[in-house]
């Protein structure tokens, strides 16, 4: 027989009166008496019927105040939230449409980090990526995760005129994927994501963890600020503005150091590796999370798709893919891959294998690569191997091999 015995052995204890034991019935419906009062409780409501009935009640009350539902919030709270407020004053600098996924994403993670302890700071994160050739992995804290974020981000923030969070470092900065080479000289801030991350940590040694935090945040913000104004407070949110403005803001580029991005779709970047990196954090500390709004991870793996010619040729000087079948033009049709996105921010794309300047169409498509879109993106982050991608595969094999290998190409540190 399991349970309690409601008359436990031992010394007797001194009997409580009755109005004693009736006011604790609703601290033990809730289970918040000492042991010593829920003995007492419990051996008194076997020889008071009165109270053994009022105890049903309370308790039958509790269970309506404790639902077993998730007490996680919902993701889209938020955005709920804010999309009602909005509706009732809409705010007079919107964000513009396309700084929209990082807005969220930089949401979603500042939730986080303001969840986490003082000690989960310190949690070792495994960063992993491919660097064209085989997966490679880094062990770091929580809190060089996110200064690594706000090394990267700050690209786009020179951009925008504000202050690069990255110092010029005391001496040279190695490459962390590219064989560790000297990435700058002294005094010089680097210009590669790498380079950048490895000269702030070297900055930011002794310092507090969670100061990361702040700094990180600030930028962010700042960044959101500075992309709204840059988008014209003429126009909607998602046209971002007059045609002039659209037009100087299209015209922004963000150097990465070996390529460079539009200033939208470098917007749509670091949303993209807020989202990855986030989820390293979550895994880190037991954090639950969630993937992007589909229309956000819709965008996120359009830009993928549309940087996969880029990366075909990149691998092709690299000499780690074949050369292409021909040469064509630009604009001139060239072989195709359709790849097949399933699922959450799904769709159908057409990738140029032979340039990334030939125009990709289903008549000239050779291959069908499908894949769903969550396992998209973790290729593209690095976090699974090319072959253990689980796609589904028709047509040239060297040509889906060439579409794998440049999606695992995409990540970096």
């Amino acid at each position: 027989m399991t349970g309690h015995p409601l008359r436990p052995s031992g010394p007797s204890r001194p009997a409580r009166p009755h109005p004693a034991l009736t006011s604790l019935l609703g601290a033990w419906a809730l289970a918040a008496c000492s042991p010593d009062e829920t003995a007492a409780v419990e051996e008194h409501l076997t020889d008071c019927a009165s109270c053994a009935e009022e105890a049903v009640r309370l308790r039958d009350a509790v269970a309506l105040l404790h639902p077993e539902d998730s007490l996680d919030l919902d993701p889209s709270l938020r955005s709920r939230v804010l999309a009602h407020c909005l509706g009732r004053r809409p705010a007079r600098i919107p964000v513009p449409g396309w700084a929209a996924p990082y807005e969220a994403e930089t949401a979603r993670l500042d939730a986080l980090l303001r969840d986490i302890g003082e000690q989960d700071w310190r949690a070792p994160v495994r960063l992993a990526w491919f660097d064209g050739r085989r997966s490679a992995e880094r062990e770091v804290s929580v809190a060089a995760v996110i200064s690594h974020l706000t090394a990267v981000d700050g690209l786009v923030a020179g951009s925008l005129g504000l202050p690069d969070p990255v110092p010029a470092p005391a001496a040279a900065v190695a490459v962390l994927s590219g064989g560790g080479a000297a990435e700058a000289p002294v005094g010089r801030v680097p210009v590669t994501p790498d380079g950048r991350t490895e000269a702030l940590w070297t900055a930011e040694e002794g310092r507090p963890s969670g100061s990361a935090h702040a700094a990180w945040r600030d930028q962010s913000r700042a960044l959101i600020r500075s992309a709204s104004f840059a988008a014209g407070s003429g126009g909607n949110a998602e046209s971002g503005g007059t045609a002039e403005v659209t037009a100087a803001t299209a015209a922004t580029s963000v150097e990465y150091g070996r390529f460079s991005l539009p200033l939208r779709d470098a917007f749509l970047d670091r949303a993209f590796e807020c989202w990855v990196h986030a989820e390293d954090v979550a895994d880190a500390v037991a954090y639950p999370y969630e993937p992007p709004a589909p229309s956000h991870l819709h965008r996120m793996i359009d830009l993928a798709a549309r940087m996969l010619p880029g990366a075909i040729a990149g691998r092709r000087r690299a000499g780690l893919a074949p050369p292409p079948h021909v040469l064509a033009s630009a604009e001139a049709p060239g072989r195709a891959l359709h790849l097949e996105v399933e699922g959450s921010g799904g769709g159908h794309w057409y990738i140029a294998l032979d340039s990334p300047t030939a125009h990709a169409s289903p008549r000239t498509e050779v291959a069908h690569v499908v894949l769903e879109g969550l396992e998209f993106c973790r290729l593209a982050a690095g976090r699974i191997e090319p072959q253990e991608a689980a796609a589904g595969q028709d047509g040239d094999p060297e040509a889906i091999r060439d579409v794998l290998f440049a999606t695992a190409s995409l990540s970096r540190l």
